[in-house]
């Protein structure tokens, strides 16, 4: 009886030394989770390293890699060793706009990551101020026709999905508007507030302060349902304009990881997306829980890169070097 309790404790334990796999290993080595984008995107990949550490019992840091529309952030992701000390928190546009806005990446966005977990989707929105004075979007769309000089800006700028949902609207509504790539939302809303810029296509939750301000209006949210954190403001669809479009956020890691680290992490970080009070911090950053298994991020990603080939074609969009 005795030998059979040890043979059945060594088998315990192997069992749980294989559920650990490299990303539990009792070494105390940081998991490194890099984000290559600011503001939400940073607070949101801070709330994911918390639920890390608390899942885990290790330390788990966020790593601030911005440059390059997030390619940084990916590029350090991808040269890592594949055993869930690095993973990166992106959004979906790296991996299904990029391959079509520019001549030649330096990853491949499937072969080179492995997608480990769904975290969020957040939508855009349009804003106006002092320069158009226009009350809602059909206004706004009607000041910018009658301009020959007509514009829009973006942030985070080019392939962004503000920049996207700013193309739709022109195709939508047949006015011509040149884009003007912004790389940082906060000098875009300083433009828009002092009557330099007609409309800016950026993330909502650094537009609502100004907004409830009176400093700019919010013309429409680019999602599907109205936005909680400004009920007021309609979707794009309900002022008219037939378009919808939200961006995705996930926690990928190298090519190869092995299936039991990818699982665990997995099962880490999904208890924050049902939790009451995680939610809350993530609708305060304008962000909307999705809790996908990896498999379920590659098959959005494959829909979405169907989708944005078409647009980037229909728009007549030029393809840049990277």
């Amino acid at each position: 009886m005795t030998t059979r309790r040890t043979a059945l404790r060594g088998l315990a334990a192997g069992a749980a030394a294989a559920l650990a796999g490299p990303v539990l290993a009792q070494d105390n080595t940081a998991i490194n989770v890099l984000v290559g984008a600011a503001s939400s995107m940073d607070a949101t990949a801070r709330l994911v390293a918390d639920q890390l550490r608390s899942a885990l019992g290790r330390p788990a840091v966020v790593l601030s890699k911005l440059g390059a529309g997030q390619r940084v952030a990916l590029g350090e992701c991808k040269r890592a060793a594949p055993d869930g000390r690095t993973l990166v928190f992106a959004t979906s546009g790296p991996f299904s706009v990029y391959p079509y806005i520019y001549n030649k990446l330096d990853y491949d966005p499937v072969a080179d990551f492995t997608p480990i977990v769904g975290i969020s989707y957040f939508d855009v929105a349009i804003a106006t101020g002092p320069m158009t004075g226009a009350g809602d979007l059909k206004q706004l769309m009607e000041w910018q026709r009658a301009k020959k000089d007509a514009v829009f800006a973006s942030a985070p700028g080019n392939g962004s999905l503000s920049h996207f949902v700013g193309i739709s609207t022109s195709l939508a509504t047949r006015v011509p508007m040149t884009h003007v790539p912004y790389k940082d939302s906060g000098v875009g809303i300083v433009d828009l507030a002092a009557g330099r810029l007609p409309m800016l296509i950026t993330g909502l939750q650094p537009l609502i302060e100004m907004h409830k301000a009176g400093k700019i209006r919010i013309m429409a949210v680019s999602g599907d349902v109205r936005s909680p954190l400004v009920p007021e403001v309609p979707t794009l669809k309900e002022a008219g304009v037939d378009v919808v479009s939200s961006t995705y956020t996930g926690v990928f890691g190298p090519a190869k990881m092995p299936a039991d680290v990818v699982k665990r992490l997995h099962d880490a970080i999904v208890p924050m997306l049902t939790n009451a009070a995680m939610n809350e911090k993530l609708a305060q950053l304008a962000m909307t829980p999705w809790p996908a298994t990896g498999q379920q991020v590659s098959a959005l990603l494959v829909e979405e890169r169907k989708r944005f080939e078409h647009l980037v074609k229909a728009s007549g969009y030029q393809r840049e070097d990277a």
